[in-house]
Formats: C-alpha cells, structure tokens, sequence
C-alpha cells in the first residue's frame, strides 16, 4: 500500500456527512487489532501500521494467555515495597531490579511508589474491574461478529493458590460469599484442580477460585482477527512501516510520518506499546510508560501429561499457569531492568525449577520454548485511554500485564471516544493525566 503524502490534507473542520473518519493504527498486537477493528466496526476507514512483517510479535506473542477479567489488582499496593525488597534479595524470586541509566526509570519508579497506598489501589481496582468486565463483554461481541475460531478458546476459571496462611486468609477474608469467588481450603483446591498434588502441594494453603474466567492463544487471536480485519469493509490496508513522527498544524495531528512516506488521517490512535511513548514525546506529550519485563515457557502436553485444567496463579511466586491448546504456558517475573528482550539464563533455570516443583508431570519441559517479552505499565497499572491535549491523536496504550484482558474493552472505549460518543464507563483513572 503507498501512503498518501502530506500536501493532501483533508479538511479538518468538518467530517463527511456520515460521520466517517480517516483514522491510523499504529501498533500490530492485541491491543493495536482490536482497536482497528473496533474503529473499521464504529464505520470509520482504519489503516493499521505496524512495523514488523507480522502482527502479535512483541508482548502479545507468548503471553500468560489469561483473560483475567476479575483479577485485576494493580502491582502498586500498601506493602508491595517491603515485599519488593524480600524479592530482591531472593535470586529466584518474582522481581528483579537494574538501573538501566536513564531518569525515566527514576521517575516512573519515584510515581510508583507514590501510588503504592491503599485507598489508591481500592480506587484503581475498582475502575479496573469495571474496565475487566465490560471488556469480557466486548469479547462476546466481538467472538459473535468475527468469529475466531483458532485461539485455543477455554473457560476453566482461574485458581489464585496461596503459599502463606496468613496471606490466603487475609484474602479469604474478604471474599464475599455468594459471588463469582470462592475461597477453598487446601483440599478443596486439590478436588478442582488434581494435578496440584504432583509436586506434593505440602506448601498450599488455599485458594480463591473464580468460575468464568478464560484463556486462549494471544498471539493466534491477533493473527486471525488481522485476517478478519483485512476484509471488512471499511479497511484501507496494513502498512509496513516504522513511524517516525506526526505532522501538526496548529493543535492538531493531521498525519503520520513513516520511513515509508507520510499517512494523512483525522486521527491517530497510539497503540504501539512501548514505541508510543517515544511518539509521543516527539510532538510533546510526555507518557509514564516504562517495560515490565516478563518470561514465559511454552512446553508440549502429549498422552502422558496431566496439565492443570483450571488457569493457576502462584500468589506468592507470581507466576501463571494455562493450558492453550497442546501446550502448558508458564508466565511470570517482573524485571525492571530497561528495554532489553534478551532471555536470562539464570531467570530462565528459576522459571524451570518454579514449574518442574509445582507441576511436574504437566508437560514436556525439556522441549520447553522460552520467550521474553516487554509490557508497557503505568506506575499506577492503569491503562490511558482518550485524546491527548494534541487533537487527533488518541492513546491506547499501558495496559501492562493484563493488555490482552482489557484489549477488547479498551478498543470500544477509544473507537466510541473517537467517534464523538461518551464512553460507556467511567474514564476517571485510565486517562493520561492519572497516570
């Protein structure tokens, strides 16, 4: 596809009579699909451009898979510091700290330990879970009209296991009886989920499990949702290309400038990951996003495995577990050690020692492929979603590691603000300025 060249600018003071807008995508994973076919689906025309040959390669390539829609509790928390520094001192634990020389780093950590009080995380929980559960209701939407049928789709529920009895009946203690969550003791934990007991599960405590929730293949719905998104209707095209900036007039955007020549557009939607935030910061708007480095290990279940049925979360070791297809995901670690996709050997021999004493019969683990991938965060966990104080360019962006869980909620809400509608819940809280 050739971009239009700047010198042909539309005439922003006034859509065409439909309300149609010229509208670029920029980001190919999860969160970039699904808003190109959210806005192509509101009845704009959408150009989606991402600069790898193939979408989902970055953070939605081999993901925890987890669509976690109840979940949701945002890192920053009362606690978490001193619970930060335990990990650290731990070489196998769930966080891992390295300067990487840059006053991003200083400042998006400075902003997350301002965040880490109690009534703060209340706050952000709650919009998170509204935001969790409109968004599993945008993905029933979206499963009737584009049918995906090659995303490995269950809904086993999820098991949150607790290694410390206090811990679990803290939390126990607040689960209301009655909802979607259940607090079960160590046995019960064993009835609904079996393949706990093959490590032993001395260490289990108990559990909450939450009946409903689902997992599925990231990578593959990003895929198939593309091939869907190529035919409808309202689609102008996939480009190839690296953006490299914006035209502006005024207060405006009114295109965006790739290696590949310039995209013309009434508006622009940032959904690039971390790439956003560099974006943004060419024409002035500075985003609080910093990578939140995580691992994962795909391994092959044949006849002689017992995966888990049900979605496991180690509480204390952070550390997912979920069955997609033939294959046992194992996802886990925060790293916060700078843009750097590189596979650490010694984190890596954690993570296989982690899943070889929780589950051990429940794949192939020498065969095991390890992946390591960036989630662009917030210091408060919340995502920014909405218009930038530069008209036409609208974000989407740090959704850290719930992107795939909140995509579908997220796209709507964008494509709805974009289109001149009020969003349909309350964006106190997953806007730039509360970031």
């Amino acid at each position: 596809m050739t971009p239009s060249r700047v010198r042909n600018l539309p005439d922003h003071s006034r859509m065409n009579s439909s309300g149609m807008k010229q509208l670029v995508v920029i980001g190919g994973g999860v969160v970039g699909v699904t808003t190109a076919w959210a806005l192509a689906e509101a009845g704009h025309r959408v150009t989606l451009v991402e600069r790898e040959a193939t979408l989902g390669t970055g953070a939605s390539r081999a993901n925890g898979g987890q669509l976690s829609y109840r979940y949701v509790s945002p890192l920053a928390d009362a606690g978490v510091p001193l619970k930060a520094l335990r990990w650290l001192l731990d070489p196998d634990g769930p966080l891992r700290f390295k300067p990487d020389g840059t006053t991003a780093q200083w400042r998006w950590l400075a902003s997350f330990l301002a965040h880490c009080r109690g009534p703060v995380n209340r706050r952000t929980t709650e919009r998170l879970l509204e935001l969790g559960a409109f968004s599993q209701q945008c993905f029933g939407e979206l499963q009737r009209h584009a049918a995906l049928d090659a995303i490995a789709l269950r809904t086993p529920g999820k098991l949150v296991v607790y290694r410390k009895p206090e811990e679990f009946a803290r939390v126990a203690a607040r689960t209301p009886a009655g909802g979607p969550e259940r607090a079960l003791t160590r046995d019960e934990c064993l009835a609904i989920e079996p393949s706990l007991g093959d490590g032993g599960a001395q260490w289990l405590a108990g559990g909450i499990f939450t009946s409903g929730e689902a997992v599925a293949d990231c990578h593959a719905l990003s895929v198939q949702l593309g091939e869907r998104l190529a035919r409808h209707p309202n689609f102008r095209g996939r480009v190839k290309a690296n953006a490299t900036g914006f035209a502006v007039e005024g207060d405006r955007v009114v295109a965006l400038r790739t290696d590949q020549g310039d995209l013309v557009a009434d508006g622009i939607v940032l959904a690039a990951g971390l790439q956003s935030a560099a974006l943004a910061d060419l024409v002035g708007v500075r985003l609080p996003l910093y990578p939140l480095k995580g691992y994962s290990l795909s391994a092959p279940i044949n006849g002689v495995h017992r995966p888990p049925t049900v979605s496991v979360t180690d509480f204390e070791r952070k550390t997912l577990y979920a069955r997609i297809g033939d294959q046992l995901r194992v996802a886990a670690m925060v790293d916060l050690v700078g843009d750097d996709t590189s596979i650490d050997p010694k984190r890596l021999a954690a993570l296989q020692r982690n899943v070889r004493e929780t589950f051990p019969k429940a794949a192939d683990y020498e065969h095991a492929v390890p992946w390591a991938g960036l989630r662009p965060a917030t210091p408060s966990g919340a995502p920014m979603l909405g218009e930038t104080p530069l008209r036409g360019l609208w974000l989407n962006v740090g959704h850290g590691a719930l992107g795939f869980t909140f995509s579908f909620g997220s796209a709507r809400i964008v494509a709805d603000l974009v289109s001149g509608k009020p969003s349909p819940i309350a964006l106190d809280g997953l806007q730039l300025r509360a970031a």
